[in-house]
C-alpha cells in the first residue's frame, strides 16, 4: 500500500480502509515525541480535530477538570483572558468544546470553513501545550474563598468557582451520584475510584501548585493523541502540528497508564446515601444496583462480545433480564445504569432497580442472580441473539451527525482504545469482528457460557444500595459552614486583606478589555453565500402525500408517518405526550408487547413517536400540530419497517394494563431525573408559558407542569379503575388520530427510491378521513408568570422572558442577534465569571414568541435576576463596536448553517417546511440576520425588553427560596 502524503517529522505506520464507514484510517507517529496521529480521511468538508491527553487523577479534587477549564484562559501566543469563549464568537465552528473523562481530557472542534479550522487549530494547540495558567483563572474556574461581601472581612466566607458550582449541580442528580458510588466500589484502587470531575467537598483541597504540576506531567506530546477527520489531507494537519507546537518538544518517558484493578475474591454489599426533599416521603425512593467488573476494553473481540451479551440481557422489554426487572414488584423500574459501560480500561456491567427500598436489596440481587442462572441453564432463543447482532450491524452502519459532528463521534469511539494502548482501528472496523461473532453464536452454549464466565462465576461484584436521606443536604451544608468558619478563624488581618485583594484583582481581571485582534477570526465575508437545504421530491403513494429525499444514508432507510393533529378535548390533549411515549412500547399487529419488542429489534433500528406543535411564521396563535411516528431500518428490512409503522399507528394495544402501568412509572422516573440536567430549559418553558399557545403547551406537555401531572397520574394508577380509564383515553385518542390526514416522509439512497416507494404502496392501507375534522388549536394563555419551583437541588436555574414576535416579523432577525450579543458581551462575564454559574445567556424563541434570559447550575438567585436587568441597561447606555455585533451575527449564522447527518438534514428540511419554515423563508431570514445593525438591537431591546412585561421562573430548593425572601414569586412544589 502506498503511503499517503505526510510531513517529514512524522512516520507513516499504516492505512486501513473501512468500507462500512466510507473512510480510510491513516496512522502516523511523530518521530521526536512519539505522539500518534490518526487521520480519518473522508469525503466530508466538516473537518474535525481532537487532541487528547491521558489524565489519571488520584483524588477527587477535580484537578484534570479544573485544568481543562484553566488551560483555555489564555496562552503564550494568545495572551487574552478568555480565548476559548472569544473564539466561539469569532468563528464559524460547528462544534467547540473540551471534555474531561475519567482517564483522559480532550479538546475537540469542527468547522466546514478551512480558514476557520486553521484559526481554531492555532488557538487550541497553544492553549493545550503553552497555557499561561494564571492563579486568578484558577480561582475563577476552579475554586476560591471570598467574603460574602467581598470587601468586608467581617462577613462570612463562602466558596466560589465555576467547576465547584458545576459539580454541585452534577452531583445533585441522584443518577450521577449512583454511578459515582458504583465506580468507587467497583474500582477500589485505580483512578476510576475517584470523581474525575471533582467532588464539591474535596475540590477546595486542590492548590494552584498541584494544578501546575499536573499540567507539567500530563500535558506533553509524548502523552498526547492527535485525531482528525475530513477532507483536509493528513500532511496539511501535520505541517500545522509541527509548526505550531511539536517542534518545541522532545520525547519524554511518560508511563501514564491505568493498571488493572485488583479483583475481589468475594462479592461486596455497600450502602450509600443521596439527598432528597423529604416532603414526599422516603418509601420507594431507593436504588439497588448490582455491578460487575468485566474484561479489558482494549480487546475489541471481547468488547463486542460483551456488548452482545448486554444487549441480549437488557436491550428491550422482551430481553430476559430487563423483563424480570420491569415486571417485579420489588421496585418501580429498571435502573438507568442498566447496561455495559466500556469507556474505562476494564468494562462495567450493571443492572438493578430504582423505586425500591433498602430492606429489599438482598431480594433484588437474588432476582438478578436467579434470572441469570435460568439463562445459563436454559439459554435464550437463537432469534434473540440474531436480533442483537442485527442491532450491532445497524449501529455500525448508521451515519450520525445531528447531536454532534459525525466525525467527532467516530473519533470519540476510537479514543478509549487509543488512550489505553490498544488499536483504535479495531473500534471502528467492526465488520470482521461481527463476522467472527456470527460464527461463534451458532453454538447453542455460547450465551450460556458467557453468562457463567462474566456474571455467575465472577466474584468481582458489588451490590450497591443508595437510599434517600432528607437530612443529607443540611449535613453537607453544615460541614461546609464549619469548614469555612474554621478557615476564617485562622485568618489573621494580613490574610483577610489577601482574600479581599484577590477578590478585587479577580474583578479587575474580569472587567479588563483584552485586545480581541490578538486572536484570529473570520468575518462576514467568509460566510457562505447560500444556505444548503436538501430538496425533496413530492409524489403520491397509495393515496398518501409522500416526500422523498435521496441522501447518502449508507444503506439505511428512514420512514415517518406524519399525522395532522385534530381538535382534541383537554383531557385527551393532556394524554398526547404519554401516547407518544408508549405507542412503540406496547403490542401491535395482534402481538403482545414482548413479541412486538422482539420484532422491532430483529428488523429495525427503532421506532419512536413524538408530537410537535409550532407557532405560525406570521401569527403566534396560528400554529400547526402533528404526531410523527418514525422508524429506521437496513434497506433489506424496509418492507418490514413499513408494516411495523402502519401496525403501530393503527393497532397499538392499550389493553395490556400491567405493561401500561410499567411504562407510566418509567416515564415518570425519566422525567424526574431530567430536572437537574435540563433545569434551565424547564425554567425557560415556565417563564414563557403565558406568552403564546405553543409555549403554554410545551410547559404543559414537556415542562414542569407536565412532570407534576405525570407524577399525579402515576400515583393514581395504583387504583385498577384509574388504569382502565387511562387505557380508554389512549384508545380514544388513537381513534381520533386515525381519522386525521396523514402523509409520509421517506429518506434513503437514490438507487433505493423505486423499491422503497413501491413497497410502501403495498403496505399502506387507505386513509379513512373523517369529514369536517377541525385542526388542533392549543388554548390561548394569559396572565403573568412569576414562579419559584422547588425540588432537591444544590444549585439554581433562573429564567426571565419577555413577549416578542413571530419569526417572520421584521424584528425577529434583530432579536435573534440580540441574544448572542448580550450573552457574549455581558451575561457570560456577569453570570459565569463573576457569579460562578456554569452557564448563562439569552435568546429569542420564535415558537414561544419570546425573548428569554437564563442561567444554569447557578449559586445565585436574586443577583442573577438583577443581572438580566443590568444586561438591558448595559446595551442601551454603553457604546458598542461593530466588531461585537459582527461576532454575534456570525454565531447565529453558524448555528443556522450547521450541517446535520444525511437523514437529519432531510428531516429538518421537511419538518421546517411543514410548519411554514420553507427554504425560501429560511434563506430570507438568514439574509435579514446578516443585515442587522446595532441601532436595531437597541431599538428592539427598548421596545420588547425595557418596556416589556417580564415573566420570571426559577428552579431551586425550598430553603434557598425562603432564604432569598421568596423573591416575590409564587412557590410551586415540583
Amino acid at each position: 500500500m502506498t503511503a499517503p502524503a505526510h510531513h517529514s517529522a512524522f512516520t507513516w505506520i499504516r492505512s486501513t480502509p473501512i468500507a462500512s464507514l466510507n473512510l480510510e484510517v491513516q496512522e502516523f507517529r511523530h518521530q521526536a515525541t512519539g505522539a500518534p496521529h490518526f487521520h480519518l480521511a473522508a469525503a466530508d468538508d466538516q473537518n474535525v480535530f481532537l487532541v487528547a491527553l491521558r489524565t489519571v487523577p488520584q483524588d477527587s479534587t477535580g484537578v484534570a477538570h479544573i485544568l481543562e477549564h484553566t488551560a483555555l484562559c489564555g496562552s503564550q501566543k494568545f495572551p487574552v483572558r478568555d480565548p476559548f469563549f472569544m473564539m466561539t464568537r469569532r468563528s464559524l465552528n460547528t462544534f467547540m468544546n473540551a471534555f474531561t473523562s475519567s482517564d483522559w481530557t480532550a479538546y475537540p472542534f469542527a468547522s466546514c470553513n478551512r480558514k476557520d479550522f486553521d484559526n481554531l487549530l492555532q488557538v487550541y494547540l497553544d492553549a493545550v501545550f503553552f497555557p499561561n495558567l494564571d492563579p486568578l483563572d484558577f480561582a475563577q474556574e476552579g475554586h476560591r474563598v471570598e467574603f460574602a461581601q467581598p470587601d468586608d472581612p467581617s462577613s462570612e466566607l463562602v466558596f466560589k468557582g465555576v467547576v465547584y458550582n458545576e459539580m454541585k449541580g452534577a452531583m445533585s442528580s441522584p443518577i450521577s451520584s449512583l454511578y459515582q458510588y458504583l465506580t468507587e466500589h467497583l474500582f477500589p484502587s485505580v483512578t476510576y475510584h475517584y470523581n474525575s470531575g471533582g467532588d464539591p467537598q474535596v475540590i477546595p483541597d486542590l492548590s494552584f501548585e498541584q494544578l501546575k504540576a499536573f499540567h507539567a506531567h500530563h500535558y506533553h506530546p509524548s502523552n498526547a493523541i492527535f485525531m482528525t477527520f475530513g477532507d483536509i489531507p493528513a500532511v496539511t494537519h501535520q505541517e500545522r502540528f509541527e509548526a505550531l507546537a511539536l517542534n518545541r518538544f522532545q520525547a519524554l518517558d511518560l508511563q501514564i497508564r491505568v493498571p488493572d484493578e485488583q479483583r475481589y475474591s468475594t462479592p461486596q454489599r455497600v450502602t450509600e446515601r443521596y439527598s432528597v426533599d423529604g416532603a414526599e416521603g422516603l418509601t420507594d425512593k431507593s436504588h439497588v444496583v448490582v455491578g460487575w467488573l468485566w474484561g479489558r476494553s482494549t480487546d475489541y473481540d471481547e468488547v463486542l462480545t460483551a456488548q452482545l451479551l448486554s444487549d441480549v440481557l437488557l436491550d428491550n422489554s422482551s430481553s430476559p433480564l430487563r423483563h424480570a426487572l420491569e415486571t417485579t414488584e420489588l421496585g418501580s423500574n429498571p435502573s438507568p445504569l442498566c447496561g455495559l459501560q466500556d469507556s474505562s480500561k476494564e468494562m462495567i456491567f450493571a443492572c438493578g432497580l430504582e423505586g425500591t427500598n433498602p430492606e429489599l436489596a438482598v431480594a433484588v440481587e437474588q432476582l438478578v442472580l436467579d434470572t441469570l442462572q435460568r439463562i445459563a441453564t436454559e439459554g435464550v432463543p437463537q432469534e434473540v441473539v440474531e436480533a442483537m447482532l442485527h442491532q450491532l450491524e445497524f449501529s455500525q452502519r448508521e451515519v450520525g451527525g445531528d447531536g454532534q459532528p459525525y466525525g467527532l463521534s467516530l473519533i470519540l469511539h476510537a479514543l478509549a482504545p487509543a488512550v489505553h494502548g490498544a488499536d483504535p482501528v479495531a473500534a471502528l472496523d467492526l465488520d470482521s469482528i461481527l463476522n467472527r461473532l456470527r460464527v461463534r453464536v451458532q453454538d447453542p452454549e455460547f450465551i450460556k457460557a458467557l453468562v457463567r464466565r462474566l456474571l455467575l462465576d465472577n466474584p468481582h461484584r458489588v451490590c450497591l444500595t443508595m437510599q434517600p436521606d432528607p437530612g443529607l443536604a443540611a449535613e453537607r451544608e453544615a460541614a461546609e459552614r464549619a469548614r469555612l468558619a474554621g478557615l476564617k478563624q485562622a485568618l489573621d488581618a494580613k490574610a483577610q486583606q489577601q482574600v479581599v485583594a484577590q477578590a478585587q484583582q479577580l474583578v479587575e481581571r474580569q472587567m479588563r478589555q483584552d485586545d480581541p485582534e490578538l486572536l484570529p477570526k473570520v468575518s462576514l465575508d467568509d460566510v457562505p453565500a447560500d444556505l444548503v437545504i436538501p430538496e425533496g421530491e413530492q409524489s403520491q403513494v397509495a393515496g398518501y402525500p409522500t416526500t422523498w429525499y435521496a441522501r447518502g444514508t449508507n444503506g439505511i432507510v428512514y420512514e415517518e408517518l406524519v399525522v395532522d393533529l385534530p381538535a382534541l378535548p383537554p383531557e385527551l390533549s393532556d394524554r398526547l405526550p404519554l401516547l407518544c411515549s408508549v405507542l412503540a412500547e406496547v403490542g401491535s399487529g395482534g402481538r403482545d408487547y414482548l413479541s412486538t419488542q422482539a420484532l422491532h429489534a430483529a428488523v429495525t433500528g427503532g421506532l419512536h413517536a413524538r408530537s410537535v406543535v409550532r407557532a405560525g411564521v406570521d401569527d403566534l396563535t396560528a400554529g400547526r400540530g402533528v404526531l410523527v411516528l418514525s422508524g429506521k431500518a437496513l434497506a433489506r428490512n424496509q418492507a418490514a419497517l413499513a408494516d411495523l409503522l402502519r401496525e403501530t399507528l393503527e393497532s397499538a394495544r392499550f389493553d395490556e394494563l400491567p405493561r401500561l402501568r410499567e411504562l407510566v412509572a418509567q416515564e415518570r422516573a425519566h422525567s424526574e431525573q431530567g430536572v437537574v440536567g435540563h433545569g434551565h430549559s424547564l425554567a425557560m418553558m415556565a417563564a414563557t408559558s403565558s406568552l403564546s399557545p405553543s409555549a403554554a403547551l410545551s410547559h404543559r406537555w414537556h415542562g414542569l407542569v407536565g412532570i407534576r401531572q405525570l407524577k399525579a397520574l402515576d400515583d393514581e394508577l395504583d387504583d385498577p379503575a384509574q388504569l382502565a380509564v387511562l387505557a380508554a383515553q389512549l384508545q380514544q385518542l388513537r381513534d381520533l388520530l386515525l381519522k386525521a390526514p396523514r402523509q409520509l416522509l421517506v429518506v434513503g439512497e437514490a438507487e433505493q427510491r423505486d423499491t422503497l416507494l413501491n413497497s410502501l404502496g403495498r403496505s399502506l392501507t387507505p386513509q379513512l378521513l373523517a369529514t369536517g375534522l377541525s385542526p388542533f388549536t392549543p388554548p390561548t394563555p394569559s396572565g403573568t408568570v412569576n414562579q419559584g419551583w422547588t425540588t432537591s437541588t444544590q444549585v439554581n436555574f433562573c429564567a426571565r422572558a419577555y413577549p416578542a414576535v413571530a419569526v417572520n416579523h421584521p424584528d425577529a432577525a434583530a432579536l435573534m442577534v440580540l441574544g448572542g450579543f448580550l450573552r457574549n458581551n455581558f451575561l457570560h462575564r456577569a453570570i459565569r465569571e463573576q457569579g460562578g454559574a456554569y452557564g448563562g445567556g439569552a435568546g429569542y424563541d420564535g415558537d414561544a414568541g419570546a425573548f428569554r434570559f437564563y442561567s444554569y447550575r447557578d449559586p445565585r438567585l436574586a443577583e442573577t435576576l438583577a443581572d438580566f436587568d443590568h444586561a438591558i441597561d448595559w446595551l442601551l447606555t454603553e457604546r458598542h463596536e461593530w466588531r461585537v455585533l459582527e461576532e454575534s451575527i456570525l454565531g447565529v449564522v453558524s448555528s443556522i448553517d450547521k450541517p446535520g447527518s444525511p437523514a437529519g438534514g432531510a428531516k429538518r428540511a421537511f419538518h421546517s417546511a411543514l410548519h411554514g419554515r420553507t427554504p425560501e423563508q429560511r434563506r430570507q431570514l438568514r439574509q435579514r440576520i446578516l443585515e442587522v445593525r446595532l441601532e436595531e438591537l437597541q431599538r428592539v431591546a427598548e421596545r420588547y425588553l425595557r418596556h416589556g412585561q417580564a415573566h420570571t421562573a426559577v428552579i431551586t430548593d425550598a430553603g434557598r427560596l425562603a432564604a432569598a425572601g421568596g423573591l416575590g414569586l409564587e412557590a410551586m412544589r415540583l
